[in-house]
């Protein structure tokens, strides 16, 4: 999952930028507001982490302009402890959860996997597709009851294409949603994962839920089986 994280504060920056590559995700950072709106407007997220008090364009404004212009990534809003008007302010403008400070990393990460699963329709950290089961918490996949042996990158295809079920999903969405933007992106590389997912998967529990569709991409079938 590809997140975009907006904190002015740089060593509060760095440590949760750290904590959640740590965690899975693909992060891009601003350290202003000025440069949020550029990367939210260019590069497609799964979920962002949005300070308020920011320089050149403060945060409630930043998510004002990303909301209008059809950016619906879900936010999750960063404030000072006490300053209530704020956080009020932040959700009336199409924020969608939050956390004041200081606050736990566990925390942030948690809101955070539960932001991206109900963007995608999906209550529970667990998702299972007939024999396969995806625990987007603990980053693990199980097949038939068997847990599969993934690279980080297999894992963030498969857990992609897992919460964007019977969707038609490019290689290049996939390479946007794993790869930082000064990443030199292959987007062969891409088949490569899918080759060894589906080798796993199958050698596993004998099923092929990842369909190749010439010339658009993969899908995933939520009945897989």
């Amino acid at each position: 999952m590809r997140a975009l994280l907006v904190e002015d504060e740089y060593a509060l920056r760095e440590q949760l930028a750290s904590s959640l590559r740590k965690a899975g995700y693909t992060v891009d950072e601003a350290p202003d507001g000025e440069e949020a709106l550029y990367l939210g407007r260019e590069f497609p997220y799964d979920v962002a982490v949005m300070d308020l008090g920011l320089p050149k364009v403060d945060g409630i404004q930043v998510i004002e302009t990303l909301r209008k212009e059809s950016r619906h990534f879900p936010i999750l809003i960063l404030t000072a402890r006490g300053h209530w008007q704020e956080r009020v302010r932040g959700l009336e403008a199409g924020g969608d959860d939050y956390l004041t400070k200081p606050f736990h990393t566990e925390e942030l990460l948690a809101r955070l996997n539960a932001l991206v699963r109900r963007s995608a329709g999906f209550s529970s950290p667990t998702i299972n597709a007939g024999p396969i089961e995806l625990d987007t918490s603990a980053q693990r996949v199980k097949v038939s009851g068997s847990e599969l042996e993934l690279t980080s990158f297999e894992y963030k295809v498969l857990e992609y294409l897992m919460l964007h079920p019977d969707e038609v999903v490019s290689k290049t969405t996939l390479t946007e949603h794993i790869y930082e933007q000064d990443c030199d992106r292959d987007s062969n590389v891409i088949e490569v994962f899918i080759g060894r997912l589906r080798k796993k998967i199958d050698a596993a529990g004998g099923v092929k839920p990842i369909e190749t569709l010439r010339g658009r991409g993969y899908r995933f079938s939520a009945a897989a089986g």
